[in-house]
């Protein structure tokens, strides 16, 4: 139904868009065609909203899903300050998965009370999952190390650790019972050498910003990445969940934990860095089925604070694709339209307000940007039906749904000027550490479902 939906909307969105275009054409290049011409630029830049309804779960046959079942499973999972709750939520996902891992390696990373500066103490909740480990027949370690930040705490285990895949996994993040089984499939591919999951957010009915992140996340989850998936080019896995063929991770031990960005230690990104690695060998996909929850900021400072340090370091990211993958290769030029559309977002105002004949039709080209930057986005939210929740209703999906439109006024009027900032500020690399406390836990109520 949902993709049924999809196909309509996108075959009236195009058809209106050639309309557009047959106009400019029989008109020619003059001023009095420029809307023909804005329409032209909005297509070529979003390319992506079609490929992305391409995208299927990837399916292994019955000797390929025997082949994965041999493959050995670490899972890594740095902690940080993590509220208890969500931290022994986390671990009891990863024990009960429908296939079952071989190893869990738990690292906390310093944790401490920013107030006193005693150690967090996570005893009980370190030897109840080590007893649970145990009985479910999974070999479990649980370190502390001092506080150097996440990249570290995760080589401090992996840089010598034997298995064939790596799970990176959040400390905050519940992945379903069949995320890793399905994780595991693009694998039957020997050129796949990275695996996202796919990220949905936990605490969703919180308040509006929440509901909002989930919007947000959809035209880049399920959108662009989605798209670049087909393509088999994904550019940034999320940290929350990924699969990687683990010599790639265990090759660049003494490299990846000691990135630096204008002579400063870079640790923040660390999904993207080790996305890059996975490019430069072979292929990334997204795996729409391997499904994990996250939480999301609650507050507006910590989630504009989150969004200026990935801003940052996708901006550092951005350089290292443009120097080191093929210049005829798709990331290359998928980062060039991403600049491409930026620069555009801002020129194309100015150039409407300097030029007579464009400013005469300035509401034409306003309605026409309106109604791009809401097919799109209403596009991108059909993909809320698509995952079956049970703390939500029917009702509340499709209320939630009707709030595209202010997602997409979201995105222009805050993120894309904090995104402008972020490029210019991209020098100022903080520590991974995106709390000094814990910064979002789970009411007793959601803990105990």
């Amino acid at each position: 139904m949902v993709a049924a939906l999809a196909a309509l909307a996108l075959s009236g969105f195009f058809a209106w868009g050639a309309v557009h275009l047959v106009v400019m054409v029989r008109h020619g290049m003059g001023s009095e065609t420029s809307l023909g011409l804005v329409w032209l630029a909005c297509f070529a830049l979003l390319w992506w909203v079609p490929l992305a309804w391409f995208e299927r779960p990837m399916r292994a046959t019955g000797e390929q899903a025997a082949g994965l079942d041999r493959l050995f499973v670490t899972v890594q999972i740095p902690v940080y300050n993590e509220d208890p709750r969500v931290l022994e939520m986390c671990l009891r996902s990863v024990l009960e998965q429908s296939r079952r891992v071989d190893r869990v390696r738990v690292v906390d990373d310093g944790s401490a009370d920013p107030d006193t500066g005693e150690a967090v103490d996570y005893a009980d909740i370190r030897d109840r999952f080590l007893e649970r480990a145990a009985a479910a027949g999974v070999e479990a370690t649980w370190d502390r190390t001092p506080n150097r930040g996440k990249r570290y705490a995760q080589m401090h285990v992996l840089a010598q650790d034997d298995a064939d895949v790596f799970v990176t996994l959040d400390s905050d993040s519940v992945m379903d019972r069949h995320a890793v089984r399905e994780g595991l499939v693009p694998f039957a591919d020997p050129k796949v050498q990275s695996v996202a999951g796919h990220v949905i957010v936990l605490n969703r009915s919180t308040n509006l910003l929440t509901r909002m992140t989930g919007l947000l996340y959809l035209p880049f989850t399920r959108g662009l990445r989605s798209a670049q998936s087909v393509l088999r080019r994904v550019t940034i896995n999320s940290g929350t969940l990924a699969f990687y063929r683990a010599h790639l991770v265990r090759d660049r031990a003494g490299v990846y934990e000691n990135e630096t960005f204008m002579g400063r230690p870079m640790q923040m990104n660390d999904d993207s860095m080790l996305t890059f690695y996975a490019l430069l060998e072979g292929d990334t996909v997204h795996q729409p089925s391997s499904l994990v929850f996250t939480l999301v900021p609650e507050r507006a400072g910590h989630y504009f604070g989150q969004q200026l340090r990935w801003m940052r370091g996708t901006t550092v990211r951005h350089l290292w694709w443009l120097r080191y993958m093929p210049v005829r290769g798709v990331v290359f030029w998928v980062t060039v339209l991403e600049y491409l559309h930026l620069f555009l977002g801002y020129a194309i105002p100015l150039l409407i307000l300097a030029h007579p004949g464009l400013r005469a039709q300035a509401g034409d080209i306003a309605v026409a940007a309106l109604v791009i930057g809401t097919a799109v986005g209403y596009l991108m939210t059909l993909r809320i039906f698509t995952i079956v929740r049970s703390d939500e209703t029917v009702l509340q999906r499709f209320l939630l749904f009707l709030l595209a439109p202010v997602a997409t006024l979201w995105r222009l009027v805050l993120l894309r000027p904090l995104y402008l900032y972020a490029m210019l500020t991209c020098g100022r690399i903080a520590d991974w550490g995106t709390r000094d406390r814990v910064e979002v836990s789970l009411p007793s109520e959601a803990a105990a479902r």
